[in-house]
């Protein structure tokens, strides 16, 4: 079946195995699953079986716990750059392992084992080859709606050919090059968003050298911004907040433990804070002038830009010039770097602020995410706990959430405005959209 061209209830139908029992086992037809799945861009969801591939030499199989649900899970099941059906989003996957091909070695049954953004790459290129996957240069293949075209994301028996399916499942396969294995001491049902949230800010700050003696800036307190203090101060700089006002000071301070915080509409606090700060990492989804912050770098410092936006920045040359500034981007971040965050996460005792509901809740989270989600908390679907064979009863008519099809956010709005750079790149705009999700919690 070519991706896009199968309808949710074709291969519902089409399959309709027996009752699943609570760990399936590979055969050679591949592995009985459930989704909750959407046949198009209502985000109506329903459940459905399906079969994940049978375990290759390299292949780790994962029965799933809990699955985080980031913004670009709305957008692509929202259809808001073409969508292709049935799509099952879902790229913060935990879960334990329940089985292993007879070639693994970094995974063992009983290991806790989580999935981000990225499920395959080419594996040949400089990029792959350093660790730096989501710049794969014939492109990465995401968790889901991606292709599998290196081959090691393929589903079972019945939907060759069928784009990749994420974490709203039962069960998941995942090349072990690709998994990330999950410290027992740390919550499961917390470990989805540091594949997505966390590694966003983890990868710039280890990039660019954040440490004992570098003074990080973080702009922005929403979801990003929190999660960026937190591991930045776990890997010892100096961590400064900037945002609008003195109404977060005393989070940021006394909460997340920042060492100072600039209100940047105040022209005395800004006029202190010149040059104190070697590494600015900008959440900030919003239009602003970024000369304004520059001036908070000392010379040869660097300003990352994490939050998307709709218009590009005009940015004066004589500081990047006379004062070696710089301005460079940063995206997600690779396989090593991800395991590295989760680690540094579970001995640092970071936590994202989650809400753990079942899958009967995707209604109102969609909506909730749909009408921008101001509470600052990553909703996470309890798998093990509500999708099961119980589930088609309970979802067979589950509500389709309120959303707004006439409004595009920003960062559909942003990506086809940069179709074509996105396209010079190897990078789609569905592949931007997921990957985008992860930027779009900067606050101002």
């Amino acid at each position: 079946r070519p991706p896009g061209k199968t309808s949710l209830g074709e291969v519902g139908s089409a399959l309709n195995p027996p009752p699943l029992a609570s760990i399936q086992m590979s055969s050679a037809d591949g592995i009985d699953a459930i989704a909750m799945a959407c046949s198009d861009g209502s985000c109506t969801f329903r459940p459905m079986h399906f079969k994940r591939r049978a375990l290759g030499d390299f292949d780790v199989q994962m029965e799933m716990k809990y699955c985080g649900v980031c913004h670009s899970d709305l957008h692509i099941a929202k259809g808001d750059l073409g969508g292709m059906y049935p799509c099952v989003p879902g790229h913060e996957l935990a879960g334990v392992c329940v089985a292993v091909g007879a070639k693994v070695t970094k995974f063992k049954k009983g290991d806790h084992v989580g999935v981000g953004c990225i499920v395959d790459s080419c594996r040949e290129c400089k990029n792959c080859k350093k660790g730096d996957e989501q710049y794969c240069y014939g492109g990465m293949t995401g968790t889901y709606n991606g292709i599998n075209k290196y081959g090691r994301a393929s589903l079972g028996k019945g939907f060759e050919g069928m784009h990749t399916f994420g974490g709203y499942t039962s069960q998941m396969v995942i090349h072990e090059e690709y998994a990330i294995k999950i410290p027992e001491s740390y919550p499961l049902e917390k470990a989805g968003p540091l594949m997505c949230a966390a590694i966003t800010m983890y990868d710039p700050l280890k990039y660019f050298g954040a440490g004992p003696g570098v003074r990080v800036g973080i702009m922005g307190l929403g979801g990003l911004g929190m999660m960026g203090v937190r591991l930045a101060k776990a890997l010892g700089a100096e961590v400064t907040v900037i945002s609008r006002s003195d109404t977060k000071r005393e989070m940021a301070t006394k909460q997340l433990g920042a060492d100072h915080f600039v209100a940047h509409l105040d022209e005395v606090q800004m006029k202190k804070a010149a040059g104190s700060l070697d590494l600015i990492l900008n959440t900030v989804s919003a239009d602003h002038d970024i000369n304004v912050f520059l001036k908070l770098l000392d010379k040869s410092g660097m300003f990352v830009p994490l939050g998307l936006l709709n218009n590009p920045h005009a940015i004066g040359q004589l500081p990047l010039m006379f004062e070696r500034k710089g301005v460079q981007g940063s995206l997600i971040g690779g396989i090593k770097a991800t395991q590295e965050c989760m680690d540094l996460c579970a001995k640092n005792k970071i936590y994202p602020e989650i809400k753990v509901v079942p899958v009967d809740a995707l209604p109102e989270v969609y909506s909730s995410l749909d009408a921008g989600n101001d509470a600052v908390v990553r909703y996470v679907l309890d798998i093990a706990g509500s999708l099961n064979e119980d589930t088609f009863t309970r979802c067979a008519n589950l509500a389709s959430p309120t959303l707004d099809k006439n409004v595009p956010s920003k960062t559909v709005t942003m990506l086809k405005a940069h179709a074509k750079p996105l396209a010079a790149l190897g990078i789609g705009v569905t592949v931007g959209a997921v990957l985008a999700g992860a930027l779009l919690r900067g606050s101002r």
